[in-house]
């Protein structure tokens, strides 16, 4: 029988990848087999297992991991979830001291994708037959050949349908007295993503929007899914920007959601990693992420980059990309700095 093993933490990566940098030991790259897509599926076999870093949310990668072991059972997949802030800087540290340890990376943070897929320091091109396929649509969905888009975030309104029976139709209707101290917001210090969600609100619902709604006490969690889990609870009952809680409601949580009129997204891309310890499971994990049961895995509750994906909200490839030109590393702590004077002050 297989042996299962752990899904790492973002604390063993860390370690391992510090042990690792001690060492200096590795080698600069890794590629696959040469010969057939059959080739390559033998090779990850032999591999064995692969492990992924996504800052998807927990119970999808875990869908993931059981419908990609049920295709492919002689190879064991991990994953190590975390935010991007804490994803990142591991890739780099892998790929500095050429020892990698994940061998896909999932993010959304823009501006890194396009300098990593611009300079190709981090990747190896992608030779999986699926990610050529017309339904995925490589023309809008793959960039340079190493980054490919495997779904997006659709950010939605969220409430406690018990507190709130009426729901809500506006981000404009949490602005209410009513709500003070009830309203659940996430801390988007040094993510780049909800840098350009903050951005894009004030733009769309009102330039001082987030002032107002800062002088209604929000409560402020580490990311949109423990706001969903406190709309469940009734910890908050409101939330101007959270995932669609497609999976609370089907676990019978007393929720409710809705897209706005202008909803703002954020794709997640993902790329096989130019140290990856597996180059073969992980071409092999990355055609699978676009496949219909890849798809189908990821998506509950996001946008697919296939059609008549169940559970999906939307098409991803209809999500349009954050304008990097705005999200620099020097603009987003800028942001984080006046972000955390207006709500954590």
């Amino acid at each position: 029988m297989k042996t299962r093993f752990r899904t790492f933490t973002i604390a063993t990566a860390i370690l391992t990848s510090l042990s690792l940098a001690a060492c200096g030991t590795g080698t600069s790259s890794t590629r696959p087999t040469d010969g057939s897509w059959d080739d390559v599926v033998a090779a990850a076999n032999r591999e064995g297992s692969v492990l992924l870093y996504s800052s998807q949310k927990p119970a999808n990668l875990e869908a993931l991991k059981a419908s990609f072991e049920a295709k492919y059972p002689q190879i064991s997949m991990e994953f190590v979830r975390g935010t991007d802030a804490d994803i990142n800087p591991r890739v780099e540290i892998e790929n500095r001291i050429k020892k990698g340890v994940a061998d896909v990376h999932m993010l959304t943070d823009a501006a890194w994708i396009k300098t990593a897929s611009d300079s190709g320091a981090y990747s190896t091109e992608l030779i999986g037959p699926s990610l050529g396929s017309p339904a995925y649509g490589p023309g809008k969905s793959v960039i340079n050949n190493r980054f490919f888009l495997t779904s997006a975030a659709v950010f939605a309104l969220g409430w406690n349908a018990t507190s709130v029976p009426q729901g809500l139709k506006s981000p404009r209707d949490i602005l209410k007295p009513e709500y003070t101290g009830k309203i659940g917001i996430v801390n988007p210090a040094g993510i780049a993503s909800y840098v350009d969600l903050y951005r894009y609100y004030s733009k769309t619902f009102g330039e001082d929007y987030w002032e107002k709604l800062a002088a209604l006490k929000p409560r402020v969690f580490p990311s949109a899914i423990a706001i969903g889990q406190a709309l469940a609870s009734g910890e908050v009952v409101v939330a101007p920007a959270v995932q669609p809680l497609v999976a609370e409601i089907a676990a019978g949580a007393p929720v409710g959601w809705t897209l706005p009129e202008n909803p703002w997204g954020t794709p997640w891309y993902s790329h096989v990693l130019k140290v990856a310890p597996h180059p073969n499971a992980a071409q092999v994990l990355a055609d699978f992420m676009v496949t219909q049961e890849g798809q189908t895995a990821l998506n509950n509750g996001y946008a697919a980059t296939l059609p008549d994906i169940p559970g999906a909200v939307a098409r991803a490839q209809d999500i349009q990309s954050p304008n990097t030109a705005d999200l620099t590393p020097d603009r987003i702590k800028e942001y984080s700095r006046q972000w955390e004077k207006l709500f954590l002050s």
